[in-house]
């Protein structure tokens, strides 16, 4: 079959601003049928998807063939890696549950503190963080939503404290794909002229990301009484964060910030203990959405009677201690590219012929089947080792799958279209007239800069990607801008990038493939609508800090913050 050559054209309407108009209506779709009409995310998935095919054909010249493959592409993207580490996490988890072993993990938690708000900020955000660095692909929010659900947090209140806690360790995480990314794409040879910017930027987010937290979890109250230990988690993540980023060992930012916090965190609570504990039990437990959520039953007193020894603590602890030992001896250099020398690469049918913006071949031409070198695979060693360390039968254990991957049914149809709807967004150049239509701000994008990043991550699901889609942009944006600038042409080119990585980790959190992850982790799908709209506010906030930060980087006010 001969194949038509498309490289896509990122104003094909004449006019950046209507172009990227044009462009914007699959995530608009996206939003409104969500957020607005609360449609099932499996029924706005595929809609949004649609409307961005007739969008890539009919106004961008996308060939339908083409359009068809990068969809179909995209999709199998969605059902492996993603959908199959979502699997493997939940798995893991549910064996833990079906062993029997969960109560001691919910009652082992409350070893450290008698109150849920302390643990809550441990496990989504030093816990979470760790597993960010070490796994990422949403692990972390499938993870940190059913610890949550373990120590007596809502389901719904779980999933909101997961999603935004996954935003700080983002940039660095899967052992700092994303902002090596970001160097290599905006035209830096050396990842540390972007990676101490990134990290600046998330770092000062730490003062803000664990009081929202606090908030979330039990409003007023939870400020009032929990502040400081919101105040020595977040800076002292965002301290080590600060210093590790600028080092050559920034890969491991996140595990030196969750480590170190979890270990300063300990100690602080020998020195410091909350009031009001007892009593935020019921409030963290009260369902937000009682018709979605249906009837739970208020959490059990946790008690640490003398049976709970150290051998059954240690029990309990299995499954999270091997997540950390298997990451950890993964993300070994030797180990890592014995895993990655696994992967099986052939070529797409039907995108032979597809070309990027650059006219270069586009990266969709190959599809590469990672079986190893993803954290599936050893999400499930996790699980199968966990099972039987518990004396559970291999049909026991592989029972607990098979329940799980039919209650994936729905988000494998949501993750898959979105994934699809990126694949097109971005190879027909629909993604890249959005941000091209930014870029015209001029000494203004500075403060602009970030909504690339967030746009980008909320369309693809990956602050890598995002980076890999516009960090060339706003190196090239910073290239023009710079040079009457304050900071001078390489210092804004730096600025941008990084600041692009700094933004996508906002948009992390309501990306549909992460809210799919975590109504499916919380066990309601089809909540994903009533997930975005709550969670939609504070990514604004968020986004608008990052962009009054990025453009006072960007004057005297602020500059001195560049390395």
């Amino acid at each position: 079959m001969l194949l038509e050559i498309f490289q896509p054209d990122t104003n094909p309407l004449g006019a950046q601003w209507l172009s990227a108009l044009v462009a914007a209506i699959p995530v608009a779709a996206m939003l409104i049928t969500l957020g607005a009409l609360r449609w099932k995310a499996h029924l706005a998935g595929p809609f949004s998807w649609l409307l961005a095919v007739v969008v890539a054909i009919t106004a961008f010249g996308m060939p339908v063939l083409t359009a068809l493959a990068t969809s179909a592409h995209g999709f199998v993207y969605g059902l492996f890696p993603i959908i199959w580490i979502l699997l493997t996490a939940i798995w893991m988890y549910e064996v833990t549950v079906a062993s029997g072993r969960f109560d001691d993990l919910r009652r082992t938690f409350f070893l450290i503190s008698g109150d849920p708000r302390v643990l809550g900020l441990l496990i989504a955000f030093c816990f979470g963080g760790l597993l960010e660095a070490l796994a990422g692909f949403g692990a972390p929010v499938a993870i940190t939503a059913a610890m949550l659900i373990a120590i007596g947090f809502a389901p719904l209140r779980s999933a909101l404290i997961a999603l935004l806690a996954n935003t700080v360790p983002v940039a660095f995480g899967a052992v700092g794909l994303p902002v090596l990314m970001a160097a290599k794409t905006g035209g830096f040879d050396d990842v540390l002229a972007i990676s101490p910017i990134t990290g600046r930027m998330t770092a000062l987010m730490c003062l803000v990301v664990p009081f929202l937290l606090l908030a979330v979890m039990d409003g007023r109250r939870g400020l009032r009484e929990c502040w400081p230990f919101g105040l020595v988690v977040g800076v002292t993540f965002g301290v080590v964060k600060w210093i590790v980023s600028a080092t050559p060992l920034y890969n491991l930012t996140e595990v030196f910030a969750a480590v170190i916090s979890v270990a300063v965190a300990i100690g602080f609570l020998k020195l410091w203990h909350p009031s009001g504990g007892a009593e935020a039990v019921g409030r963290i437990g009260a369902r937000i959405d009682p018709v979605l959520e249906g009837e739970r039953p208020a959490p059990a007193p946790i008690t640490t009677e003398a049976e709970l020894t150290g051998r059954r603590i240690g029990m309990a602890l299995v499954p999270y201690l091997l997540v950390i030992a298997v990451f950890g001896i993964a993300a070994l250099p030797p180990v890592k590219a014995a895993l990655a020398s696994t992967d099986v690469s052939f070529g797409w049918p039907g995108l032979g012929e597809l070309l990027d913006a650059a006219g270069n071949p586009s990266s969709h031409q190959v599809y590469t089947f990672a079986w190893a070198s993803t954290p599936g695979i050893l999400l499930a060693l996790v699980a199968i080792a966990t099972g039987l360390i518990y004396r559970m039968s291999l049909a026991a254990i592989f029972q607990v799958l098979w329940i799980n991957a039919k209650k994936l049914r729905f988000a494998m149809i949501t993750i898959g279209s979105v994934v699809a709807l990126a694949y097109v967004m971005g190879d027909s150049g629909q993604t890249l007239a959005l941000g091209l239509f930014f870029a015209g701000a001029g000494a203004l994008y500075p403060y602009l800069a970030p909504i690339l990043g967030w746009i980008g991550t909320y369309v693809t699901g990956s602050d890598t990607s995002a980076n890999i889609l516009f960090s060339s942009l706003q190196s090239g944006v910073g290239a023009e801008i710079g040079p009457g600038s304050h900071l001078g042409t390489e210092s804004m080119r730096a600025l941008l990038v990084g600041s692009n990585a700094a933004g996508g980790v906002v948009g992390k959190m309501i990306s549909p493939q992460s809210l799919t992850i975590a109504a499916t982790a919380i066990g309601i799908a089809g909540s994903e609508s009533v997930i975005l709209r709550r969670i939609i506010g504070w990514s604004f906030v968020l986004l608008a800090l990052l962009c009054l930060l990025s453009g006072l980087m960007s004057t005297p006010v602020l500059s001195w913050l560049l390395p």
